[in-house]
């Protein structure tokens, strides 16, 4: 074997690279080291944390979710009473932040759309309002403008005995906005079902009519169709189960109203201050995603002769989506955060419930632990589910 052959294998041999002059396996090492360090800081602090409670004699663990909560709550979704465990009784927190969340959220995308295509009109006056409510709301603090209007609900609202009375059954006061709903009925289970139906099947509708529209041409109704689907569902389901009428109607009982439903001074004074806070930041979002559009797009748009409610549902909004939905998903995250901002207005909401829970167990560790634990989820929870909607609506070039 010549002296080339050995020269052409040497150079086919993979050479032996040492273990620190390796990036991949020394960052592998690092890491490695990081975990342990970071392990051993937990367990240090775990430790001398339980050590320090035992000298103390305070109580640990989770055992007091058991114990009788003996505290009423003035809003819960669920019944409960002062009977109930403190685990009930957070539960019952649990859900009130949930729904103001929830309702929040939807309420606040909707004013922030609208107030972000308002700032962007043609109209000199509706511009100029538009950008007044952003500059107005957005620097008055949100606690500030929660104790605003709790104050004029309870300022400017008569009591329950002169409550104004815009409607029939139909009462407004300083303990809240009272009107009459239908009285419990086994057929209302099937009717929610009936309408989750309805919501499945104009999914599916808007996913076949826009297939539809790429491959004809033709636009079906999809609006007119999805709410007689919505409407129509639970109105047959009400009409197979006899179509049960009875209302369960609120009246004046001492010195408050019993009966129908009662939405709060404290409820309504922490979602206006929480729409309209974040909204406006939502607004200069949807403005900033409208105006990332090209301009040439509109123009196109409209000379193909589409109305300009067309240009913006069909051509403006879905390529502003991806520069809409990451911001807008933060100041999701900021609503909900911002809820806890109740205690101050004592609306009972987690926090609020989670502070009389640690108030009278002594237990502030796990109580603390469970606030943190229940907002990130929720945090996480919503960043999934708009992480998934951005991946859903991002524009793919072909």
């Amino acid at each position: 074997m010549g002296k080339g052959d050995i020269d052409s294998i040497d150079k086919t041999m993979p050479a032996t690279v040492p273990f620190f002059s390796d990036p991949a396996k020394r960052s592998i090492l690092f890491q490695l080291v990081a975990m342990l360090i970071i392990g051993l800081l937990g367990y240090y602090l775990l430790t001398n944390t339980m050590a320090n409670l035992e000298r103390q004699a305070i109580a640990t663990g989770l055992g007091f979710l058991e114990k009788e909560s003996s505290f009423e709550i003035g809003e819960s979704l669920i019944s409960y009473s002062a009977a109930d465990t403190y685990g009930r009784a957070l539960l019952v927190g649990v859900l009130n932040t949930l729904i103001v969340s929830f309702i929040g959220v939807v309420l606040t995308v909707i004013l922030g759309t609208f107030i972000g295509v308002a700032r962007l009109s043609t109209n000199w006056l509706v511009s100029r309002l538009a950008a007044v409510y952003i500059e107005v709301f957005q620097d008055i603090p949100v606690l500030l403008q929660l104790f605003f209007w709790y104050a004029l609900f309870y300022k400017l609202l008569p009591s329950p005995r002169q409550a104004l009375n815009p409607a029939a059954a139909i009462f407004i006061s300083n303990r809240g906005l009272v009107f009459p709903v239908p009285a419990s009925h086994p057929a209302h289970k099937y009717m929610a079902a009936a309408f989750l139906g309805g919501c499945l099947c104009v999914y599916l509708l808007r996913r076949w009519a826009r297939k539809r529209q790429a491959r004809t041409g033709k636009v079906f109704p999809v609006f007119s169709v999805s709410v007689g689907i919505l409407a129509g569902f639970p109105v047959i389901v009400w009409w197979l189960a006899g179509t049960p009428a009875a209302m369960d109607v609120p009246a004046l009982v001492g010195f408050n109203f019993e009966g129908g439903v009662n939405i709060s001074p404290e409820f309504g004074a922490l979602l206006l201050g929480l729409v309209l806070y974040t909204a406006a930041f939502v607004a200069e979002v949807v403005r900033a995603g409208i105006q990332s559009v090209s301009h040439g797009q509109t123009e196109a748009a409209m000379s193909l002769g589409l109305k300009p409610g067309q240009v913006l549902n069909l051509v403006i909004l879905p390529q502003a989506l991806r520069v809409i939905i990451p911001p807008l998903t933060s100041q999701m995250l900021n609503l909900t955060k911002n809820s806890s901002l109740a205690v101050a207005i004592g609306y009972p909401d987690f926090v609020s419930v989670a502070g009389t829970t640690i108030n009278q167990t002594g237990q502030a560790m796990e109580g603390i632990a469970m606030m943190m634990v229940v907002y990130l989820f929720l945090s996480l929870t919503t960043s999934a589910f708009m992480n998934w909607y951005n991946k859903k609506t991002a524009l793919v070039e072909r």
